[in-house]
């Protein structure tokens, strides 16, 4: 079944816009070996244009916001990002002809600002202690000074951010494993690529598992991902859509990106790994149970906006 959002705006076949979703979903073989009865398949979202998972929510806020007249070539595109959904808009927009204003942390890497550079973004940055949740408060006051200049997508409340995994993400899934799916797996950041994903499997196949994962503490080195308990929530966050979640370690994330690369090939960010580890865990449990499984979880975007991260040099 074709995914009804994903690509909602293009007509023209060969529209980059249109090149966004159906991405490749990977077997990962060597990480199966350690776990018998069990596979295990990431979605590449790096395949996307503008390199991220965020190209499918980035987009369908935009046409949101052109549909319902909020979003006019006389508003500036404002938001608050980490980076990748920063990015999508920002390619978005050159494509269409709009101007973006961005709040981030004054930490994002040094690639992610260069690439919003060039895509002609402009960007406000917040203080680095305070991570994403900063680069919201100082969003909100931006917005607050005049509101009549922006269109505010707002990600982090926005229900066009999960539903363009509802009506894209969870579908592909379900075509790609011919429904086989058993358990699906992601970290949270905005939370709409799980949101949007697990409501879709959940609606599909009644039995599948939906497992959220987060970093074990509030001060944490994974770039874009949230630990609810001391975050700002995003108002799209549902808790009760989760059938289990998993906490998980900075340096677990880390360990995970570089054996990707040495070891499947999957050259990925740190959420990426993130969620890779998180998808070991719950094969770990299966196997500890005695019990089958699909796992799917989601490569997030590749390494190419972390390189300069000192993580890369440590050894395993």
């Amino acid at each position: 079944m074709a995914p009804t959002v994903s690509n909602p705006v293009a007509t023209n076949k060969t529209s980059l816009l249109n090149q966004i979703g159906n991405t490749p979903l990977i077997r990962l073989t060597k990480l199966e070996r350690d776990f018998p009865g069990v596979e295990i398949y990431a979605k590449a979202e790096f395949f996307n244009p503008g390199g991220s998972v965020k190209d499918r929510a980035g987009l369908n806020m935009i046409v949101d916001g052109e549909q319902s007249g909020k979003l006019t070539h006389n508003h500036t595109i404002l938001d608050a990002t980490s980076g990748n959904t920063g990015i999508a808009y920002a390619m978005i927009a050159a494509l269409k002809g709009y101007k973006v204003k961005l709040c981030l942390p004054a930490n994002a890497s040094h690639e992610r600002k260069q690439i919003l550079k060039n895509y002609g973004a402009e960007m406000v940055f917040s203080d680095p202690g305070e991570g994403s949740d900063g680069a919201i408060r100082l969003c909100k006051q931006v917005y607050d000074a005049n509101p009549s200049a922006y269109f505010y997508p707002d990600q982090y409340n926005n229900p066009a951010n999960w539903k363009a995994h509802y009506d894209g993400t969870g579908l592909e899934l379900l075509e790609q494993t011919s429904g086989s799916i058993t358990h699906f797996v992601a970290c949270m950041g905005t939370s709409g690529t799980f949101m949007g994903t697990s409501r879709r499997l959940k609606r599909e196949l009644p039995g599948i598992q939906c497992i959220s994962a987060q970093p074990s503490s509030g001060f944490h080195g994974l770039e874009g991902l949230k630990h609810m308990p001391t975050a700002i929530v995003p108002g799209i966050y549902d808790s009760a859509i989760a059938d289990d979640n998993l906490w998980i370690e900075t340096e677990d994330a880390y360990h995970m990106t570089r054996w990707l690369g040495r070891n499947e090939g999957l050259l990925v960010g740190m959420s990426s790994g993130a969620n890779v580890h998180a998808a070991r865990k719950v094969a770990q449990q299966l196997v500890k149970a005695g019990r089958n499984g699909v796992i799917v979880t989601v490569l997030c975007d590749g390494a190419t906006k972390y390189l300069s991260e000192p993580f890369w040099n440590d050894e395993d």
